[in-house]
C-alpha cells in the first residue's frame, strides 16, 4: 500500500487522505461527504487557490482566461473535456483573470499552466484541442 495522497476537495477544500491505488474508486470528502473528483474544470479564486496549487498532492492544471477572450470561450468545452479524461490523476481548473488577478505573470490568454505544491512545472499560451491538452499534461505532469 503506498503513502496517502492529500486531495483537496472542489466542493469545501478540505483536504482529504486518499492512498493512490484508491484514486479512480470515486472517493469523497470526509468533511462534506461530496465527490473529490467531478469530471470538470473548477471555478478557482483567491479563496480556494492555495487549497488545489499548493497543499494537494495530485497537479493542478490551470487555465488563465477572460470572458472576452475568443480564443478562451473556444478552447473552454476543450479544457472541459481533457478534464473528463485527467481526472482523478490530475486536477483542472479556470482562473478568470479579469476577476482574480494573477501572480504568474500570465501574458497572453489563453495560457494553461501545470502546478505541483506551488511550483510551476509547465507552461503552454495558446488555444489547443482536447487531446492536446491531454497529451501536453501527462507529458509535463512527471
Amino acid at each position: 500500500m503506498s503513502d496517502p495522497l492529500h486531495i483537496a476537495c472542489p466542493h469545501c477544500q478540505a483536504l482529504n487522505r486518499v492512498p493512490a491505488e484508491r484514486l479512480a474508486a470515486a472517493p469523497q470528502c470526509g468533511r462534506c461527504h461530496r465527490a473529490l473528483f467531478v469530471g470538470a474544470p473548477l471555478a478557482l479564486s483567491a479563496d480556494n487557490f492555495a487549497a488545489h496549487a499548493e497543499r494537494s498532492d495530485i497537479a493542478l492544471l490551470v487555465d488563465f482566461w477572460a470572458p472576452w477572450c475568443g480564443p478562451c470561450r473556444t478552447m473552454a468545452p476543450q479544457f472541459e473535456a481533457a478534464a473528463a479524461q485527467l481526472e482523478p490523476r490530475q486536477r483542472l481548473g479556470k482562473l478568470d483573470t479579469e476577476a482574480q488577478p494573477a501572480r504568474f505573470g500570465i501574458r497572453s490568454i489563453p495560457t494553461l499552466a501545470l502546478l505541483r505544491h506551488g511550483r510551476e512545472l509547465a507552461r503552454h499560451s495558446g488555444a489547443i484541442g482536447a487531446a492536446d491538452i491531454v497529451r501536453w499534461a501527462q507529458a509535463h505532469a512527471g
